[in-house]
């Protein structure tokens, strides 16, 4: 158990700390001449089943109330401490108010100095405690009387005592998800170079492991471990841990940092919580300056609505925090809100998106998605999430949403599963239905309009089906799309267009005999096919008869019309689709000039560049500058396949 104390400056935290423990927290130079804390301190004590009890010294004096706050964060028993000579005072306020919005529902009460007060000045600061702590979860929180500065004070004794029987029943921590740690501390020892401490939000730590430091995003070794102030093999989640690290210096990690499996890490500037503002505090209206602290990070920030013109004292909201520096947080993770002059705390809560988005923030699809989170926070399930994500969504997000892996056992069972480079694209299988009918339906309507065309080719259809949704975030959803209903035989490649299974140009019988003497002259010519009027010339028919039928079998698929009269076999134009694609392959810059494929083909610099050019057209390749760069969703599979 990870204990915290709480309360106001000379109250005698530091000292009832020693008197537990035998350990000075007090560890500056300056803290000992001035006597106040300025830092954090830690102690530890032994526990008769084994386990040792941690404790977090916190300063009191209200300039270090940002210092507190990285101390609160993550203790699972709060030590608030009142001197019986001195009563309630702001800061046991203050300090109490941080520790409910950090979430932190059981606390002692050690009633300090009683040696130096008066029976009616113990009454009197019992009472205002009592009236304090009534309407918090910490009513009827058990209070001890102590005297820590006297040997054997039997007040110390009983606290002792009730801390140990506290700490000894209380469950451990969850330890699945994966590691994570807080930096509040970094130094240097002699012979074992850079440690950290902080306290273990998720996961285990072995000995050896390969962690990464967020800010700089360096992979860093861990030498060794101590978990609660003892040699450990493993330090897991909910006990305070210095972990000895190879890879970065001391000065290079700093309070606020997290070490963590580098699966968590993605840094953000904006974040949507779930705010709740303190009765006593005054109303936030957009974009009011605020002082954030997260984890043990602090930094500024800006709260921009999400409902309303204003957040009323008292009342709990959805808002998004602007940053002026980047975090690293996860959903349910707890943070507290001070005004902008840093000198009084007004809001606290909890992380509902790390990620949050700079447009549609108030959107009824973007509060279900927030809606969803919620449900992934309070049940570990990611199917209301799924739900919410339209295009999908990444394996390696949900990691990060979650602070775990996910093997296939644990996701929904109709969850789809679609390549993504080095990632995994799930998707929902009824979203995944209305995305395969909204393609269809586009097809349908294409052909409706345009019955002699022979469909879309698979750039164009995807601008039509999707508008505005042509970004390469959407490539891996589009190639599975496609595959999938081409493989379902929902839809048909003819060369390079797609069209409906029961869409197709008829031929008349003396069309398909002309065809029969036409396509074989086209093969012959091999990448310098006949023109029109030669292929007229050949066979006899007119020029016209010829051009109609060719561009009527380019509306089947069976040829393709790279230049006016002159048309290609869907062979060949497989073959020169797989010259590209090589060239490609082979250029540093993936891409292809007229110069290359001239080389390739054997063919004149002009051919090259029509060719070069029919294929930037039908979305196989796009034009930059005098290159041509083959699209990242469009390759050529087979001369019956289509653009994908």
């Amino acid at each position: 158990m990870i204990i915290g104390t709480a309360g106001h400056i000379d109250h005698g935290k530091t000292t009832l700390v020693r008197a537990l423990t035998g350990v000075d927290t007090d560890r500056l130079k300056e803290e000992k001449a001035r006597g106040i804390s300025i830092a954090l301190g830690y102690a530890y004590a032994p526990l008769p089943n084994g386990e040792v009890l941690g404790i977090i010294d916190v300063p009191g004096h209200e300039k270090f109330v940002h210092t507190m706050a990285a101390g609160a964060v993550g203790i699972d028993h709060a030590l608030l401490v009142v001197a019986a000579d001195d009563g309630v005072m702001p800061q046991t306020r203050e300090h109490l108010d941080i520790l409910q919005l950090l979430g932190v529902g059981q606390a002692t009460i050690a009633l300090t100095k009683v040696d130096r007060a008066s029976q009616e000045q113990i009454a009197a600061a019992r009472a205002q405690l009592g009236d304090l702590l009534a309407s918090t979860p910490l009513a009827g929180a058990r209070v001890f009387e102590t005297a820590a500065a006297l040997p054997a004070d039997v007040g110390v004794t009983a606290l002792r005592q009730h801390l140990e029987t506290l700490a000894q029943q209380m469950p451990a921590r969850p330890q699945g998800g994966l590691f994570r740690l807080a930096v509040d501390r970094s130094f240097t020892l002699a012979g074992q170079g850079t440690v950290v401490t902080g306290t273990v939000f998720g996961g285990a730590a072995t000995t050896g492991d390969s962690l990464v430091h967020s800010r700089s995003g360096q992979t860093l070794r861990v030498r060794s471990i101590h978990a609660q102030n003892q040699a450990s093999e493993q330090g897991v989640a909910g006990q305070r841990c210095a972990l000895n690290l190879a890879g970065l210096g001391k000065d290079e990690i700093q309070r606020g940092d997290w070490i963590a499996d580098g699966a968590l890490l993605q840094a953000s500037d904006r974040i949507d919580v779930q705010l709740q503002l303190l009765a006593s505090a005054p109303e936030i209206r957009q974009w009011t300056p605020v002082h954030l602290h997260l984890g043990t990070a602090h930094c500024t920030a800006h709260v921009a609505l999400l409902e309303g013109e204003r957040i009323e004292p008292g009342s709990t909201v959805r808002a998004q925090l602007v940053l002026e520096a980047p975090v690293f947080c996860l959903p349910g993770d707890r943070l507290i809100l001070r005004n902008a002059q840093a000198s009084r705390t007004i809001a606290g809560g909890t992380v509902t998106d790390p990620y949050a988005p700079a447009r549609k923030r108030r959107s009824a699809e973007r509060q279900a998605y927030l809606r969803a989170l919620d449900a992934l926070i309070a049940t570990g399930s990611a199917e209301e999430l799924l739900a919410q994500s339209p295009h999908g969504l990444p394996l390696s997000q949900l990691v990060r949403l979650s602070g775990r892996r996910w093997p296939a056992q644990d996701l929904p069972a109709d969850c789809l599963q679609l390549p993504l480079g080095a990632d995994t694209l799930l998707l929902s299988a009824s979203r995944w239905q209305q995305l395969r009918d909204q393609v269809l339906a586009t097809l349908a309507q294409f052909h409706d309009k345009h019955a002699d065309e022979p469909g879309l080719n698979a750039a164009r259809l995807r601008r039509m089906a999707w508008p505005g949704l042509v970004q390469g975030a959407h490539d891996a959803l589009w190639r599975g799309l496609i595959d999938g209903l081409l493989r379902d035989a929902q839809m048909v490649a003819s060369g390079a267009w797609l069209h409906l299974p029961d869409h197709r140009v008829e031929l008349s019988a003396a069309e398909q005999l002309l065809a029969e003497r036409l396509l074989p002259l086209l093969d012959e010519g091999r990448y310098d096919p006949p023109w029109v009027r030669d292929l007229a010339g050949t066979t006899g028919a007119s020029e016209d008869g010829v051009r109609q039928l060719l561009r009527k079998l380019t509306r089947r698929g069976q040829v393709f019309q790279v230049v006016k009269d002159l048309f290609y076999g869907a062979a060949r134009m497989q073959e020169l689709a797989q010259l590209v694609a090589t060239l490609a392959a082979s250029d540093a810059r993936a891409e292809v000039e007229a110069r290359a494929f001239r080389d390739a083909t054997g063919l004149g610099r002009k051919r090259a560049i029509q060719i070069l050019e029919f294929f930037d057209r039908v979305g196989y390749t796009r034009r930059l500058r005098d290159a041509h760069l083959l699209r990242p969703d469009a390759h050529w599979q087979g001369p019956a396949a289509p653009l994908q």
